[in-house]
Order: structure tokens, then sequence, then C-alpha cells
């Protein structure tokens, strides 16, 4: 018995499976299939009356914020942020396990003018979502929006920094470069795509020389970014320099930048100065050495006469020839050689082979 029901155990197993595949599959979770919606019970009324808001689709037990903005149109969200809306006035509520809610709320008149919504957003309770319905505030001033795209602020909502450093080149007066970064936030109710930024660097009192410097991405309304520049300075600068960021007309941030001084250029032009006279003084060296004519030996020393020729007194020795003997013309000594006497002629005088003759 027991094999005979192995085979049809794993066939009503396998058919078990098919069946429950077969079914349509329960909703993973509760959450609402559509984008949440706000209904208003009239669409005008006056300051000091109240109307009732109504929602659909949000997100079960969500802290929601209700309030009347001006400057604003469904759609395109609040032009300015909260800035723009009557916040002293507004109401909080939260949604039911349906994800809707209804709320009396008062009529108040915003900081900016109609066109005015009644401005629904999350608190609390997962991801961020907002909604929008129009509404007109009896009596408030009205004025055309700002044109689409033409609403991008930009501002810094962080301290700049300059990243990077410096090289052995730049020691040598190399330019110096750095990456100016900054976290820039959109204040304004547009996209703000590829913004054009200005880098200005000063120093001292000289106004800054600005560049383009581009930057390539969108910042949504109410994000931010973190935007990175080029900053370059020209080679050999030193000293205490100013790096500022401008968007359109308006100066974001500002940087110090100490730049030390490039000492190796100096160190170069004192070796310059010491090498190169060197070099061109060894170089003259060698030129008078292969100009100057071989010198002879003994052509400069001066002439000896024989120590045998010499007596205490300056007479010529007994014996020595006229050779090498040099007369002055007022000073003739004795045994000198007269005018008729050859020169080349030995003079004996005082001879023992002439006493002996004699």
């Amino acid at each position: 018995m027991t094999p005979a029901r192995g085979p049809w155990a794993v066939v009503s197993l396998c058919a078990l499976l098919v069946a429950l595949g077969l079914l349509p599959a329960a909703p993973a979770s509760a959450e609402p299939d559509r984008p949440p919606r706000v209904t208003l019970s009239r669409p005008e009324a006056g300051k000091g009356g109240d109307i009732t808001v109504s929602g659909t689709g949000w997100r079960p037990g969500t802290l929601l914020m209700m309030l009347i903005c001006g400057q604003s149109a469904p759609g395109r969200g609040v032009i300015g942020g909260t800035n723009s809306c009557a916040n002293a006035e507004g109401r909080a509520v939260t949604t039911d396990a349906e994800g809707a809610f209804r709320k009396k709320m008062p009529v108040a008149e915003p900081p900016r003018p109609c066109p005015c919504v009644v401005h629904v957003a999350t608190v609390t309770g997962g991801e961020p979502a907002a909604a929008d319905a129009g509404f007109v505030v009896a009596g408030h001033p009205v004025a055309p929006l700002p044109r689409p795209g033409r609403d991008g602020r930009l501002a810094v909502l962080a301290a700049a920094r300059l990243d990077g450093s410096g090289s052995v080149l730049t020691w040598f007066g190399a330019p110096q470069a750095r990456r100016l970064v900054v976290t820039v936030g959109n204040l304004g109710s547009d996209p703000v795509k590829d913004p054009v930024f200005e880098v200005g660097t000063s120093h001292g009192v000289f106004a800054p020389q600005w560049e383009e410097r581009q930057w390539r991405g969108t910042i949504r309304p109410g994000g931010k970014v973190r935007v990175a520049l080029d900053v370059q300075l020209p080679a050999g600068a030193h000293g205490d320099y100013l790096v500022s960021l401008k968007y359109g007309r308006k100066v974001l941030a500002e940087q110090p930048w100490g730049v030390g001084r490039p000492w190796g250029v100096t160190l170069f032009w004192v070796l310059l100065c010491v090498v190169v006279p060197a070099g061109v003084f060894r170089i003259g060296m060698a030129v008078v050495d292969k100009v100057r004519p071989p010198r002879t030996p003994g052509r400069h020393r001066p002439a000896r006469l024989p120590a045998r020729t010499r007596t205490p007194r300056g007479r010529a020795a007994p014996g020595a020839t006229a050779t090498g003997v040099t007369c002055l013309p007022w000073f003739t000594p004795d045994n000198a050689p007269g005018p008729s006497t050859p020169i080349s002629a030995p003079v004996q005088q005082n001879s023992p082979t002439t006493k002996g003759n004699s």
C-alpha cells in the first residue's frame, strides 16, 4: 500500500501548487495605487471664514500639514517655499487607515499675492508627498506668476572650502590649482539645469578676475547638491588671495586662500648667479691656455757667472777669460784688455810661467 500511495501523493502536491499559482495575487501592501488628492468644500472665501479640506490616496497613519500659500498654482508647487504661506494659521491632520482625511481650517491671507492654493504635505510617515488645490482668497491682491524656468534661486547652504594641495612644481613657480567645494540649494520653484557660475580670484585691494565655470546637472526645487569647481592662479602667484563664487548678480560665497612664496625660484636664481660666472671663468681660462704660445725651457732664466770667475772684491780671478765680464764705460779694471787687444785673446797676468822667464 505504501509504494502505491507515493506517486499519487506527488501528483496531488503538484496539482495543489499549480492551483495556488493560478489564483490572483494579493496586494503586497495596503499602499494606494493612485497619487494623493485634495478637495475643498468651496473654491473661494474671505479672511476670517473657514473651509473644509478633504484628501484621499495618502499613506495610512501619516501626519499632514495644511497651509494656504500665495504666488502658487496646482502643478507648479509653492513658489518660494513655505515663506509664501500663512504658517501661523496652518492646521495638522492625520490620515486614517484608508489614507483619507477631512479637516476644517480658517482662511488667512498669505504673505504673497494670489493665485493661491491650499497646500497639503506630509510631515512624518515614509516618503514625502504633497498635493495642492486651487483657492481664491477674497480681497487679497493678485499678481502674475513668474515665467517657468525663471524662478530658480540658488543659495549656499554650507561653508565653502578649498580642496587640494601643491606639488614640487608649485614650489618652483608652477600655477597653483584647487577645487572650490560648496553645497548649493535651490530655493525657487523651478529646477535649475546646468547652472553657470562665476569664480573670481582677487589679490589685496584689486578687483576679482571672474571666469565662468559650468556645473553639469539639475538642481530641483528644494533640493541641494555638492558643487565642485576648479580654481587656478597664474604662475608665480603668492600672498593672500580671496576666491569668490557668484551666480547671476549675487555673490554666493567667499573663501580666503593663502599661497606660499615659491622659494624654488629664489634658489634657482642664487645658483644661477654662482654657477654661471664660475663656468664663464673656467671657459675663459681654457681659451687662454689654448691661445698663448708654448713656454721655451730656460728662456726667462737669468744668466749666472761661474763661481770661479768671481772674487770677494768683484775682480776677475786669475786665468779667467774676458768672455762674460761686463765693464762699465766709466770704469776699466787694470787687467782689462785694451782697445787694441782682441776680446777673444785671453789675458794672462802674473802667471808663474812668465815670472820664471823674466
